[in-house]
């Protein structure tokens, strides 16, 4: 039986709440002190947290395995990514609330900076251009007509967009136009199927408009496409868990995952301090909170070990005011890691930390992945971590007689 049946069976009802606190690529490696950034950083009140919980180390995915973030937070949600593979182009579309059917291909598009002589990428991000500056140039690519097509095109977040294509025929299992480095040219798309030929051919032939509107622009002259996908249809989190769920994020893509599953998206502003006061504002409504932190994400991903620190001690420094909100569960942890020194996600474990008040307590007395190491939690799965919140929830019921 898989996982995600077992709970359809055995979820019962209460009325104790959960919170999934997630800070982004969490996980890291020691920096110039030998500490990592959750060690380096000061956070007295995990730490007082830990002594009260049982603590551990999470892997996303498998052994070795790196994980993009919607691989990371499918596990957390209780979703084998094994199993249920989604493209980060439905994430955009659905972030932004657009809404997809099954004519819809999606796409998440990057605007990235050529060098005008060669052709080859610059710089994956374009310089990191500002939200108002992509929406400026999706209104320009938003002209691009192609016979029989139904294209959508909008902006998502800094140098960030969506696309979606809608049309008969078409289908996933295409290859991306981001080479994942820089000094090379944009990739075109590729089918692996023969059934996904059709869609190739429509991406690539937006793509050479695209390339022709934008190559008198800067920094943003080119854009490549990523998590090139169709939307699975995902059972929800009422039908797996029983649960009225909602998610508290600031990003596109975290709100795409929510609502792929279910979730009710709450406005939450930009800042963590703003989606506490969400998650106060909205504490009787709901018994299932996911929130989430993404700036240790991109602290991660620039090689900031100290911004990556800094956003840890924020979060930390307001983790009082969650508890007292009395959560009957509260788990932290992360989806993957990004160590700043790798700048990128990486492999390694996630430190994990569960706190309910009918825990087991271990003797762990600080949240860090040295600490973790030797939590009572050991080494566990992101799959492992639904089913323990149910049940320290009295959310599952005796599985047999």
């Amino acid at each position: 039986m898989k996982q995600i049946d077992l709970m359809k069976e055995l979820h019962v009802s209460s009325d104790k709440k959960i919170v999934l606190l997630v800070l982004d690529g969490l996980g890291g490696l020691p920096g110039s002190e030998g500490k990592t950034e959750l060690e380096a950083a000061r956070t007295p009140n995990m730490d007082r947290l830990s002594q009260d919980s049982i603590l551990g180390l999470s892997t996303p995915i498998a052994p070795g395995i790196t994980p993009g973030s919607g691989p990371g937070h499918l596990g957390l949600f209780g979703y084998d990514p094994l199993e249920y593979q989604i493209g980060r182009g439905v994430l955009e579309a659905l972030g932004i609330g657009l809404e997809l059917n099954p004519r819809s291909l999606a796409a998440r598009g990057n605007f990235c900076t050529l060098d005008p002589a060669t052709g080859v990428i610059t710089d994956r991000r374009a310089g990191r251009i500002p939200t108002e500056q992509c929406a400026s140039l999706v209104e320009k690519l938003s002209v691009i007509e192609i016979p029989g097509v139904n294209i959508i095109i909008r902006p998502v977040k800094d140098y960030r967009f969506a696309l979606v294509l809608e049309a008969d025929g078409l289908f996933d299992g295409l290859t991306e136009t981001d080479p994942q480095k820089t000094g090379v040219k944009p990739l075109a798309v590729k089918a692996l199927s023969s059934e996904a030929e059709k869609s190739a051919g429509l991406l690539n032939q937006w793509l050479a408009k695209a390339f022709a509107i934008l190559k008198d622009e800067r920094p943003a002259n080119g854009c490549t496409l990523r998590g090139i996908a169709k939307d699975p249809g995902l059972p929800s989190y009422r039908e797996v868990y029983g649960l009225n769920a909602c998610a508290i994020a600031t990003y596109p893509m975290y709100k795409g995952l929510s609502r792929l599953v279910g979730m009710d998206v709450l406005k939450a502003g930009d800042t963590v301090a703003s989606e506490v006061e969400t998650l106060k504002a909205n504490w009787g409504s709901y018994d299932f909170f996911f929130f989430h932190v993404k700036k240790t994400d991109s602290a991660g991903e620039d090689g900031n070990f100290e911004a990556k620190v800094k956003v840890i001690e924020e979060t930390d420094a307001l983790l009082p005011q969650i508890m007292a909100l009395d959560p009957d569960v509260l788990i932290i942890s992360g989806d993957h890691s990004t160590p700043s020194v790798m700048k990128g996600h990486s492999w390694h474990e996630l430190p994990i930390l569960l706190y309910a008040k009918n825990i087991r307590k271990d003797t762990v007395t600080s949240f860090g992945e040295v600490a973790c190491m030797q939590g009572g939690l050991g080494h566990i799965r992101h799959l492992d971590i639904m089913p323990l919140a149910l049940a320290h929830a009295d959310k599952l019921t005796k599985y047999g007689a």
